[in-house]
């Protein structure tokens, strides 16, 4: 094989192991995670609740805890949906969608993941994060562009480019020199 293939194949190897590594974190709690009454606290400034709208949004210094995972960001804006028993209507309440933005960054793990937006949706368990510098961190290895969207049922990851900037990623070896 030459170097050219075997340094394709080094990177392409490189990603993947980020991206299960990402993946096998939990960055956001999933919609039956939320049932076991694993409890987020969230502290902020300030904060709006619409019964009827369904959501609750944390407004200034926002800091979102929950087990090993931290969202910080300006806003975050929490939608949920009265569930019960095969679809009946109750007073327990289910996360359909986080949405946080300006200054997000969620740490989890030993891996970071800012940028300007973040949609987090329950039902799908999709994560997209946005912004002109949205970057995933894990140790020493990165990935940056301008949308970056997280398939967690599927563990893969999609990272686009924007108008003025290219996707970046950063990969280091443990081995001194590729192989020829």
């Amino acid at each position: 094989m030459s170097q050219c293939r075997c340094y394709i194949l080094f990177v392409l190897t490189a990603t993947l192991i980020i991206i299960a590594g990402f993946m096998d974190s939990s960055a956001f709690a999933e919609g039956e995670d939320l049932k076991e009454n694993k409890k987020i606290y969230i502290t902020s400034d300030k904060m709006i609740a619409e019964s009827e709208a369904k959501y609750a949004e944390f407004i200034g210094n926002v800091r979102a805890v929950q087990e090993d995972t931290v969202i910080i960001a300006d806003r975050l804006k929490i939608f949920y949906k009265k569930v019960g028993n095969n679809g009946s209507i109750s007073d327990e309440e289910s996360i359909e969608k986080i949405v946080s933005s300006g200054n997000v960054k969620i740490n989890f793990d030993d891996k970071v993941a800012v940028g300007q937006h973040a949609v987090y949706t329950s039902a799908t368990g999709i994560l997209v994060l946005t912004g002109p510098d949205s970057k995933v961190t894990s140790g020493t290895n990165s990935i940056s562009g301008e949308k970056i969207i997280f398939y967690r049922a599927e563990d893969r990851m999609t990272v686009e480019s924007g108008i003025e900037k290219r996707v970046e990623a950063v990969f280091y070896s443990k081995e001194k020199e590729i192989e020829k």
